[in-house]
């Protein structure tokens, strides 16, 4: 069995529905489970919408009714008929969608985030589901949060893998062509639960691992991966192939490809990992697998941007010790900060972090209470894999170095621009 995985991209509108039956027709859609995110930047629409509810704002009804306008637009431009019964399923996913924003009764914000962000997937399915029925090419829709169980970490859930493993050996028909959803889970109880932003990945990831697939591929808007990206280095090479701890030191780095949970699963069973371009198909792309550290040999930059530079020292001048070092980084946990790059020395540590959540403001007094903090927003960090002299050239020129680490030839840099 094969796992394809489609991103937002590849269904922002109508014409990319039909590109992706275009896709199937071209490289085969049998013994096939398709992963298929919300339609183009939906997740963000409806993170809107998810902060618009609990800010009580003015602008609520405006993104409840843009979530609604987007989705109907395509179903237009895909659908003649108005009285398909895709409208019915659509507009009944947007009902209940509705009808939980009325009745809620949670202050969590994160657990209401998860009921209201999975909806992008559920439609996006459902109208891909129909329309390759409409065209002929006979499909199974499948709800993948009977199938995928979290704990209740409704942001980032954390797989069960015993009961997702048992589930999905039970309840895939392999012969069929399956269409499901990404990103999405649920918890003993069966409220939604999310796996991370970008975790459609992750969901072909899982079911490959459950279902022992033969292949898993990435469908995307450039012809694999490449060693930069593209919108920030000119020249940008393709690498046509890559093991996968390579593969899991550029995720780890924050390459964008590849989600940082997909290629463990994928590993442990040798299972290739292949990205390609859903607009050339037939190229051949990138191969991740068992093999070549990496093809071509060439410095791999990767680039992320709004990081916070944070130097903490103490407050009497001591050492940073251990006991330092524990209590910040469980502080850096608590509140959900990403760390990319430390680097300490006698009285004093700095760290290079990812506030995804909006939470440094809230942890800076309890830092402050301990140690002298003094920091930089809006950096970036670069690092460059395999780096030689002229990658170093190109991640420093015209900018102002506020840190620099090398180890094991990995080069990273916190500049700012």
């Amino acid at each position: 069995m094969k796992i394809f995985k489609f991103g937002g991209a590849s269904v922002k509108d109508a014409e990319g529905v039909k590109n992706v039956l275009s896709v199937l027709k071209q490289v085969g859609h049998e013994n096939v489970l398709v992963v298929i995110s919300a339609m183009g930047k939906m997740t963000n629409a409806l993170e809107l919408v998810n902060q618009t509810y609990f800010e009580k704002s003015s602008e609520f009804n405006a993104a409840l009714q843009e979530v609604k306008k987007y989705h109907n637009q395509i179903l237009m431009d895909l659908y003649e008929d108005e009285n398909h019964e895709v409208f019915y399923d659509v507009n009944s996913h947007l009902s209940d969608l509705e009808y939980f924003l009325r009745s809620n009764k949670s202050p969590n914000y994160n657990f209401v985030y998860g009921q209201i962000i999975g909806y992008g997937e559920i439609i996006s399915t459902t109208i891909v589901s129909h329309y390759f029925n409409e065209q002929g090419l006979k499909n199974k829709w499948i709800d993948v949060r009977d199938f995928i169980k979290t704990d209740a970490n409704y942001r980032e859930g954390n797989v069960d893998w015993d009961q997702t493993q048992k589930l999905i050996t039970k309840g895939i028909e392999k012969k069929s062509l399956n269409i499901t959803q990404g990103f999405l889970g649920s918890d003993e109880n069966n409220f939604t639960t999310t796996l991370g932003r970008e975790g459609s990945d992750y969901t072909a990831a899982i079911f490959a691992y459950c279902l022992n697939a033969e292949s898993v591929t990435i469908w995307k808007d450039v012809p694999g991966v490449m060693n930069a990206d593209p919108r920030f280095f000119e020249n940008a090479l393709l690498l046509n192939q890559i093991s996968y701890r390579e593969a899991i030191e550029l995720a780890f780095y924050g390459a964008s490809v590849i989600h940082p949970k997909t290629l463990q699963p994928l590993q442990r069973k040798e299972i290739p990992l292949f990205v390609k371009s859903f607009i050339n198909p037939l190229l051949e792309g990138t191969q991740v697998s068992k093999g070549a550290d990496l093809d071509p040999e060439i410095p791999c930059f990767i680039i992320k941007k709004n990081q916070l530079l944070l130097s903490l020292s103490s407050i009497d001048f001591s050492f940073m010790m251990e006991d330092h070092m524990s209590e910040i980084f469980a502080l850096f946990a608590k509140y959900k900060i990403k760390v990319n790059l430390i680097q300490n020395s006698a009285i004093s540590f700095s760290v290079c972090i990812e506030d995804k959540y909006g939470n440094f403001d809230v942890l800076k007094p309890h830092l402050a209470k301990k140690f002298v903090i003094s920091f930089n927003e809006n950096v970036s960090l670069y690092t460059v894999r395999h780096f030689n002299e002229e990658a170093k050239e190109i991640v420093e020129k015209n900018k102002t170095i506020l840190l620099k680490q090398i180890s094991h030839g990995t080069l990273q840099v916190v500049t700012k621009e």
